[in-house]
């Protein structure tokens, strides 16, 4: 039977960490004993939350690195969150007309052309600079430390280099040398050094100025005008192999580079039940969470419980229609439509649309005065639907993406969500003498005009990197999210309502048997979807898998502990903090005091 409406379990895999000092909660132990390590040391929260990220790029290799992009949340003294925004733009030669010119009609998933201007990097900078006190050099130290003397290989990294190792021997020769520098793939389990990133990270702490924001100015000077620039881009111009099997030049220009900042913006917000629930805006995913939650609040609690089949289906009904208005009007111009999607009148009509069985139909919204985009609706022949939040990673290098994530809050209420992603080791060929790869999330581009989130030169594109900060009586009193690209914001719907209706403690809910649906074109090439497609954790329930299907949903159950990978901090209104992590895995953790 499936457990009565919002009853938390007895058991946890590990205790909600409580303290007043500082807490911290990524997706890889190591990054949180960085991040930990600096709070100790007389760090802040955004200190420790660079360091941690830092860290990150060594630790997690095939799910992010310094060239990739980053989205985070912030929030100095616990309150007025700001947007980190990490995610860079298309390069000034990234047109449509120049890759349809190439035969191509879609951005390849792996290969320079689908290198997006590297943002990572950059925005730790800016939050370094702006809310850190702390020197670049003294945060990358644990990094450097970690790319000199080694790191355990994760087992999803070494299937990952397996899975690629081909390509890298016959095609990616740069690749094989740094990833594979015995000839072979690593084991799990084995110590892995990236020296060439050490000796880049080392040359870019060593640029000089006469004041701590001069040290840090100088250090993006050299990142995006100096060696650093002139190699990545000199090296992605020559024609390599791409995912669909054509070898292209990149289109990633010093120019690019130079002309690029990290920047903050003002988040969006939704309020659920008394709790703002703070998000990016709609040149990313993130307000997919927050349509989701205005179409759930006109149900009542009783029917939201994600344990129950009730419960579940609703949940899954509404983040259908939540998708479908992300590919029908997202994009970088969306603000203004967003009044309109997460408006009380909106969210109702939406939720008018649920009824007891699944909607085998793609069903945007109208929004007055926008024409709603109709992306291509193509089957999934690759078996995405299964997809358990690690990275599906192909021969070819394409990559059904996942990310990582870290939490970080310290005693005076400074908190950090941030979300690093791209620049895989898998994503394309090695830069020779850097230690890093260029991103792919130009793939999550259309070669379509009409659509919101089309290829264009210095436009983002719509990435799925989405954390999130929960607000009450404006102060922050929680710090989420997690890596699984189009999942993000699915695995934080069931979580959020427990925390927020059910009384969840944040381990518990993280712990709790989750789900998702593939009934949206998937942000990763082949952009492929599965109609009613839902993926369930065994733990769920038969009698709820069985609801499902009757339903009308495609359900695919996968391994009870294998989806959602979040991570959370918090704190109270008496100063008390908190944290959990997951522990689907084994790398997650949460650490504090």
């Amino acid at each position: 039977m499936s457990p009565s409406p919002w009853t938390p379990p007895a058991f946890t895999t590990r205790p909600t960490l409580t303290g007043s000092f500082g807490m911290t909660s990524s997706t890889h132990w190591l990054a949180t004993g960085a991040a930990q390590s600096v709070l100790e040391r007389g760090g802040n929260a955004f200190d420790a939350a660079v360091a941690g990220c830092l860290v990150l790029h060594v630790a997690e290799p095939h799910l992010n690195g310094p060239a990739g992009d980053l989205v985070g949340l912030v929030a100095p003294g616990g309150r007025a969150p700001r947007v980190l925004s990490g995610q860079g733009a298309a390069p000034a030669a990234a047109t449509i007309a120049h890759y349809r010119s190439l035969g191509l009609e879609a951005v390849p998933g792996a290969g320079g052309l689908a290198a997006a201007i590297p943002g990572a990097f950059p925005a730790l900078l800016l939050l370094l600079r702006e809310h850190g006190t702390w020197e670049f050099a003294d945060v990358a130290a644990y990094a450097i430390g970690y790319a000199d003397r080694g790191v355990p290989v994760a087992p999803a990294w070494a299937r990952t280099v397996g899975a690629v190792a081909e390509l890298f021997r016959a095609h990616w020769p740069t690749s094989a040398a740094l990833w594979m520098p015995d000839g072979r793939v690593p084991e799990a389990g084995e110590t892995f050094c990236n020296p060439e990133w050490a000796h880049t990270l080392r040359r870019l702490a060593a640029a000089a100025g006469s004041s701590r924001t001069e040290r840090i100015d100088a250090v993006l000077r050299e990142w995006r005008e100096g060696s650093v620039a002139r190699e990545l881009t000199a090296f992605l111009a020559r024609p390599h192999r791409h995912s669909d099997g054509g070898a292209y030049a990149g289109v990633l220009a010093p120019e690019d580079l130079r002309g690029y900042d990290a920047a903050w913006e003002e988040p969006v917000t939704y309020r659920f039940r008394g709790i703002d629930v703070v998000k990016a805006p709609a040149w990313g995913s993130g307000p997919v969470l927050l349509q989701a939650l205005a179409i759930l609040s006109a149900f009542p609690d009783d029917e939201l419980d994600p344990a129950s089949a009730r419960g579940a289906h609703v949940i899954i009904e509404a983040l259908k229609l939540a998708f479908a208005d992300r590919d029908a009007y997202y994009g970088e111009d969306a603000r203004e439509v967003l009044e309109v999607l997460l408006s009380d009148a909106y969210a109702r009509e939406r939720a008018a649309l649920i009824t007891d069985a699944a909607s085998p139909d793609w069903r945007p919204g109208a929004v007055p005065g926008r024409e709603p985009f109709l992306p291509p609706l193509v089957s999934d022949a690759g078996g995405a639907g299964g997809s358990v939040g690690e990275p599906t990673v192909r021969s070819d290098g394409e990559t059904r993406g996942d990310t990582c994530h870290l939490d970080v809050v310290d005693a005076a209420g400074n908190i950090a969500s941030l979300t690093p992603s791209g620049g895989w080791l898998q994503s394309s060929p090695a830069v020779p003498g850097l230690g890093l790869a260029a991103g792919t999330r130009l793939q999550m581009t259309w070669l379509d005009e009409a659509a919101p989130a089309a290829l264009r030169p210095g436009a983002r594109p719509r990435t799925t990197l989405s954390p999130t900060l929960l607000q009450r009586d404006g102060e922050v009193i929680e710090a989420l999210g997690t890596p699984g690209g189009d999942q993000q914001d699915q695995w934080q719907v069931p979580y959020l309502l427990r925390r927020i209706l059910g009384g969840f403690s944040a381990q518990a809910a993280i712990d709790a048997p989750t789900f998702h649906t593939t009934h949206l074109p998937s942000s990763f090439w082949p952009r492929a979807w599965e109609p009613c497609g839902v993926v369930v954790e065994a733990r769920l329930g038969a009698d709820v898998v069985d609801d499902l299907r009757a339903r009308g949903h495609a359900v695919t159950v996968v391994d009870g502990w294998s989806l959602g990978r979040l991570s959370s901090v918090g704190r109270d209104a008496g100063g008390i903090l908190s944290a959990a992590a997951n522990p689907r895995g084994a790398s997650g953790y949460a650490a504090g005091r």
